[in-house]
């Protein structure tokens, strides 16, 4: 059972639609291990239908109509699959990974860390998987922006909390930290990034000029 969750403002965008796509479809991975959660955005989703219901009705202009005729076609959008299984990998990443880890493409950045980049179509943010091996340690680094992360599998912990799969963790660019994966099995996990990390130790800063962020 997950013991991490996506702020209230988080799951609250999440149900009016308002979160940008990347961040949006890890929200909804954590809502295939979360029942809590699910159960709250379902509440908010609710309440917002509600509002929406005492609105006073507006015409719609052609142009709109135009618009959301010529989307019928469009792929259908990001969503959940309500699994509450740990075990499984949430059905969200099952369709934009559609293979297991390990045939996707690795890109080692450290000895312990390796991340595959994924596509949401989303030009502001990076999403991708990171990989870090059993025991092993991010150097510490902090970003230029905000960081979301998903356990998927394994665990880490980085010196304030132990995280497990379905944990969601959420860090502001002012934030320091350095992940060492819990022994025994790989960590990994789902990470939305809108700016790049910085290494902050000597040893590891010469990396930082080629770390760039992988929107799409």
């Amino acid at each position: 059972m997950a013991k991490h969750h996506p702020s209230n403002d988080f799951l609250m965008e999440h149900a009016a639609g308002s979160l940008p796509v990347a961040q949006a479809a890890c929200v909804a991975a954590h809502l295939s291990y979360c029942e809590r959660c699910r159960r709250t955005d379902d509440q908010l989703q609710t309440v917002g239908g509600a509002m929406l219901e005492r609105l006073e009705p507006v015409a719609v202009p052609e142009a709109l109509l135009d618009t959301v005729l010529a989307r019928l076609e469009d792929p259908a959008p990001l969503t959940y699959s309500g699994q509450t299984e740990a075990s499984e990998l949430p059905g969200l990443l099952q369709r934009l990974i559609n293979k297991d880890f390990g045939q996707l493409v690795w890109k080692r950045v450290t000895r312990a860390l390796s991340v595959s980049y994924l596509s949401t179509g989303d030009q502001s943010y990076e999403f991708a998987l990171l990989r870090i091996a059993a025991g092993g340690r991010i150097p510490e680094h902090t970003h230029g922006g905000s960081e979301m992360t998903l356990v998927l599998e394994g665990g880490f912990s980085d010196g304030r909390d132990s995280y497990h799969p379905g944990d969601f963790i959420f860090r502001s660019g002012e934030d320091t930290h350095a992940p060492v994966a819990l022994d025994g099995e790989d960590c990994i996990c789902l990470t939305v990034l809108d700016a790049p990390l910085r290494f902050t130790s000597w040893q590891h800063r010469w990396l930082n000029p080629f770390l760039k962020l992988r929107a799409s």
